[in-house]
């Protein structure tokens, strides 16, 4: 059976150890996650409280840490709420349920603490079985003031948002660099950095579906100047008008 508990500094080690492990070429070429936990302990938007382990036979499994963010309306208000992440579960231990029983154990606690939301980043498919939505249906917008699809938002507090247009904040202590997580991660024990087959193949079905965006914009350019080129050599009257495209030919 699967006990949750409150990460200790003894963990810290194993914690890092497990956090590299499961990112580790998920989305880079090695990660920075086990970096970024070893400097949001010592921030002071770091919440102890909502710093979990998860085990399984006394062996740690998976991970979950919070963070202190912000929300700004319009008018400059602003609300305390908490981001959660990274959130990592073994490889071998994926799948089975005890990733979701992480996230419901800690989110209940952080309702406990006072916190009315919770924002994140991550794959819709991972977190709307917890009860998380887009940003959008919350009217949540990034800083640049768009709505990211991997910005996920869950009220603990019915209404808390209450449909006002609010802007995203997260701690500074987010804000990684690359270079120093790749300068910490060489002293540690050497792991081979590469790309994963996924990824590579799905950035070259981006770079195909690109290509045929770009391909399709010049096919309707033409066929909006083609029918008017014809008009102009002896046709009665152009086909299309300039508000017209393909679908109206």
């Amino acid at each position: 059976m699967a006990v949750i508990r409150k990460e200790t500094k003894a963990d810290y080690e194993t914690v890092e150890a497990l956090i590299r492990r499961s990112f580790y070429n998920l989305y880079i070429p090695g990660c920075v996650e086990h970096y970024l936990v070893r400097r949001m302990r010592n921030h002071e938007d770091f919440i102890r409280e909502l710093d979990f382990v998860i085990e399984l036979e006394g062996e740690i499994i998976g991970n979950i840490m919070y963070t202190k963010s912000r929300l700004t309306d319009e008018s400059g208000r602003e609300k305390e709420i908490v981001t959660f992440g990274p959130v990592c579960i073994a490889p071998e231990y994926q799948r089975k349920g005890y990733g979701k029983q992480l996230i419901g154990h800690s989110l209940a606690r952080a309702e406990a603490l006072g916190y009315e939301a919770v924002v994140i980043f991550g794959s819709p498919v991972n977190y709307v079985g917890s009860g998380f939505v887009s940003c959008r249906k919350h009217n949540i917008c990034a800083e640049d003031g768009k709505y990211p699809a991997a910005m996920l938002v869950k009220e603990l507090v019915p209404g808390a948002l209450d449909g006002r247009k609010w802007i995203y904040r997260d701690s500074p202590v987010m804000a990684v660099s690359e270079q120093e997580a790749r300068e910490y991660d060489d002293k540690l024990e050497k792991l081979e950095k590469k790309v994963r087959t996924e990824k590579a193949e799905l950035d070259a079905k981006a770079k195909v579906l690109a290509e045929d965006r770009e391909a399709f914009a010049l096919l309707e350019e033409r066929s909006r100047v083609a029918p008017k080129e014809l008009h102009e050599k002896g046709l009665e009257k152009p086909l299309t008008t300039d508000e017209d495209g393909p679908a109206q030919l």
